[in-house]
């Protein structure tokens, strides 16, 4: 019992986390932002790296079986995993906003969030766009979404650029929005269409069904959001590292 209250005083003396509300919501944000980040991610090279590779050399009957037992399940983590990874994040990074020197009234943070949502939403909207039109090219697609993030990323620095603005806002401003531009790609364009695939395997394989032509348009588009998710995940991560151990953007 001794040792015990000893080993609890030791405990006392050198832990000493910090106790105001502010900064216990910034490490559960944090720490959730990183878990959900992990499952999103992860479930995101496994699609790419594992999964694509696998799927070409099955056969109609196997893919019947193994579509619907896998991908329902891995769907759902990695959708979810993807939305709480950004809801988390916005917050923090809204909460950031609010301690910066020039933007603590909560006008101006409310003001520069919003200027930020909506040139992110113009770029997923182009996105989307040449997705549905250059499903045939990819390479060119996918120059045109790199060009098209850079632009994003160079008017988000002009636009909501202030001064002492701190780096770590600035790094998540940017890596941020492609972290959005990939939840969107996530919920308005892989899932909607994995959805149907799905259904249209299951059906296939239970009761012979068709399956419709459509699906192989829907597939394409599917994957072209997810490996352009997998090519925005490595400045996305790099700008989110960046903005509490590399002063890109100054202080």
């Amino acid at each position: 019992m001794i040792e015990l209250q000893a080993f609890l005083l030791f405990l006392q003396a050198k832990i000493m986390p910090p106790s105001d509300p502010g900064s216990i919501v910034q490490i559960l944000l944090r720490w959730i932002h990183i878990l959900a980040g992990i499952t999103w991610i992860g479930l995101l090279y496994f699609f790419n790296l594992v999964n694509v590779n696998f799927m070409k050399k099955l056969d109609g009957p196997t893919k019947g079986k193994v579509i619907p037992a896998l991908m329902p399940s891995a769907l759902w983590w990695f959708r979810w995993g993807a939305l709480v990874t950004v809801l988390a994040g916005v917050i923090y990074w809204m909460i950031i906003l609010g301690t910066e020197p020039v933007n603590a009234p909560g006008s101006m943070t409310m003001r520069t969030s919003g200027i930020w949502a909506g040139l992110v939403l113009v770029a997923f909207a182009i996105e989307f766009f040449l997705i549905r039109t250059l499903s045939k090219n990819g390479l060119l697609l996918g120059v045109l979404i790199a060009v098209l993030v850079v632009l994003m990323a160079w008017v988000i620095l002009e636009t909501i650029t202030y001064e002492d603005a701190s780096n770590r806002a600035l790094s998540i401003a940017i890596g941020g929005g492609i972290g959005v531009i990939m939840l969107l790609n996530v919920w308005g364009i892989i899932w909607p269409a994995q959805k149907r695939i799905i259904a249209w395997t299951a059906a296939n394989a239970a009761d012979g069904t068709a399956i419709p032509a459509e699906s192989a348009t829907l597939a394409r588009r599917a994957f072209l959001a997810s490996r352009a998710n997998t090519w925005l995940s490595v400045p996305m991560l790099f700008f989110m590292v960046a903005a509490s151990h590399y002063p890109l953007f100054g202080g």
